[in-house]
């Protein structure tokens, strides 16, 4: 089993995010031993923000690619490939003005490719990476609940992995970070047993049906 592990906080060791990722993959870990980890830092290693050259794996195969469009395409081809090669993926997903970081946003981009996470049919959009398993770490200074106008953080996450036609999607959230000192250690420890339940659910299950 492989686990791709992504982290987009930009608070470093402050982050509950990254704090929170780290403990969904190692208790992952523990629930499934073997399981092999790959770590992608966002912050440290964001691919750039789609342009015209970063778009030219949007351009037919026989269009001929400038040396900067190849050279984006090979970051696109990389990343596209490690999300395809995963069965589990953890995100963390700070919220931020409402929404994902921008650095998330640029790696949805480079993945959200026709003919590899998705394709277009007479019927309308079919996804194409069924079969994995997504953890959202969710961490909000506000409380937003589940039905917010101001919320296009889960919400927009659900939609993306949705379409890549992934149905199994968990949430792990930690809100109203900003809110106290009382509130912030309600959140934290609210989200631990969050994540205690995912696991005690995976415990219970096989790798392969927990994947699948």
């Amino acid at each position: 089993m492989k686990l791709l592990h992504i982290d987009s906080s930009a608070l470093g060791g402050a982050s509950v995010s990254r704090q929170l990722t780290a403990q969904v993959v190692a208790q992952w870990q523990a629930a499934h031993p073997g399981t092999v980890v790959d770590y992608l830092d966002l912050v440290a290693n964001a691919p750039s923000h789609l342009d015209a050259d970063s778009l030219g794996f949007r351009m037919p195969p026989a269009a001929t690619l400038t040396e900067a469009q190849r050279r984006e395409n090979a970051v696109s081809e990389a990343l596209v490939s490690q999300f395809l090669a995963a069965d589990v993926i953890v995100v963390g997903a700070p919220l931020y003005n409402f929404s994902v970081p921008s650095q998330l946003k640029a790696w949805i981009d480079r993945v959200a490719q026709a003919g590899r996470t998705f394709r277009y049919t007479e019927k309308g959009p079919q996804g194409l990476a069924g079969g994995k398993t997504v953890v959202v770490v969710s961490s909000r200074g506000g409380a937003y609940g589940d039905d917010s106008a101001y919320e296009h953080q889960e919400s927009y996450l659900k939609v993306v992995f949705g379409f890549f036609g992934i149905t199994d999607v968990r949430i792990v959230r930690a809100e109203g970070l900003a809110m106290g000192e009382a509130a912030r250690a309600q959140a934290l420890e609210k989200a631990g047993g969050q994540v205690r339940a995912l696991f005690a659910e995976a415990a219970n299950a096989s790798p392969v049906a927990v994947a699948a």
